[in-house]
């Protein structure tokens, strides 16, 4: 839920971090620095996981029982997976990596016709800043509402590159059914009715971000995109193909980068599924870093239910061994609880835990 313009909040100024690529410095600007506790758990280096499970879509809609099982191993250990055999068309995803990659590369005065305004979380710039001495992440976002139609910002909608538009709505289609595909197949993968998730979720939200992280000077003073959870109930990640290693996940309190597949697309867990599944499955704290040669481009789509669904545990999930950890609340309160407050670890779903309301 994108709330209105926050018009005297004071975030300061907020370097454009491609536009500092251009002065060729051995710097970064302050503001981006990271306190000594953050620096010194950015580990470029870290290793890449092979445990991140990888989830064949085409097994599991022919009833392969074993790929519903490495589902729920996947959910309830990690949060996190990879998905092949999805079934979103190669081109489609290519032609969203291009014209979104044509999109950053444009003049800085194009782009910031589709300015994000303060306080909200549509257009170009950077999302979660709420005052002039918040550190800023090395990125550049673009990001739109897509579904229900109400959420959308129409002036915000490119006219260039051309189609740009066009695709995104030919993408965020596609995206959505898989989103629809799995959401059913996490359902089976804890004992429910595959179609238990839709039935609550109403028309569900649906919202797309696209992350530019240009090589940085110093990686190791920067964040690409701070550490948080998302509040969704599931999110879709691509990466340009070629872009360097960016995403970590928080396991075990190690930082552990994940190597995307090719053709694969990650899936994560958000607040709203660890709430609903009273903390079967939990959603993970993640982020992203960069690196001093190479550039990345993600595209991340979130999907959540709708603004009027009421949520809380549900009742399968329930037991004396398993008491209510979660309250009962709208997603829109949560949503709007969530866009405007800074990224910080899982925090954010304190707002939804027992004996911690937090008003909205």
């Amino acid at each position: 839920m994108a709330p209105a313009p926050i018009t005297h909040m004071n975030v300061g100024h907020i370097d454009d971090v491609q536009e500092l690529r251009k002065i060729q410095s051995n710097t970064v600007p302050d503001r981006f620095m990271r306190d000594v506790d953050e620096i010194n758990s950015v580990i470029p280096d870290s290793p890449i996981s092979n445990d991140v499970s990888i989830i064949d879509l085409l097994k599991i809609t022919k009833g392969s029982y074993n790929e519903i099982i490495n589902l729920a191993s996947a959910c309830k250990e990690w949060g996190f997976f990879q998905v092949i055999n999805h079934g979103v068309d190669t081109k489609i995803l290519e032609k969203m990596e291009k014209l979104s990659m044509d999109f950053f590369m444009q003049p800085l005065e194009e782009k910031q016709k589709y300015k994000m305004a303060p306080g909200t979380i549509q257009g170009y710039g950077q999302a979660f800043v709420f005052s002039e001495q918040q550190k800023l992440d090395w990125c550049n976002m673009f990001a739109l509402g897509i579904h229900p139609h109400f959420i959308r910002n129409p002036s915000l909608w490119p006219t260039k590159p051309l189609n740009f538009s066009e695709s995104i709505e030919t993408y965020t289609r596609e995206i959505r059914i898989l989103c629809e595909k799995l959401l059913r197949c996490i359902a089976v993968s804890l004992g429910l009715r595959a179609e238990r998730f839709e039935e609550m979720f109403g028309e569900a939200v649906q919202a797309i971000r696209m992350n530019y992280y240009p090589p940085c000077p110093r990686p190791d003073l920067v964040l690409g995109l701070s550490p948080h959870s998302d509040g969704s109930a599931l999110t879709i990640l691509q990466q340009k193909q070629g872009s360097s290693v960016g995403l970590q996940l928080l396991k075990d309190n190690k930082w552990v980068s994940i190597h995307p597949i090719p053709g694969a697309l990650v899936v994560n867990i958000g607040d709203t599924l660890e709430v609903l599944t009273n903390g079967k499955y939990k959603s993970v704290e993640h982020r992203a870093v960069t690196n001093m040669v190479k550039d990345r481009l993600s595209i991340v789509t979130f999907y959540a239910p709708s603004y009027e669904v009421e949520l809380g545990p549900m009742s399968e999930f329930v037991d004396e061994s398993n008491p209510v950890q979660y309250r009962k609340y709208l997603h829109g309160e949560y949503s709007k609880h969530y866009v405007t407050n800074k990224l910080q670890g899982k925090r954010t779903l304190e707002f939804a835990k027992l004996g911690t309301h937090i008003p909205v």
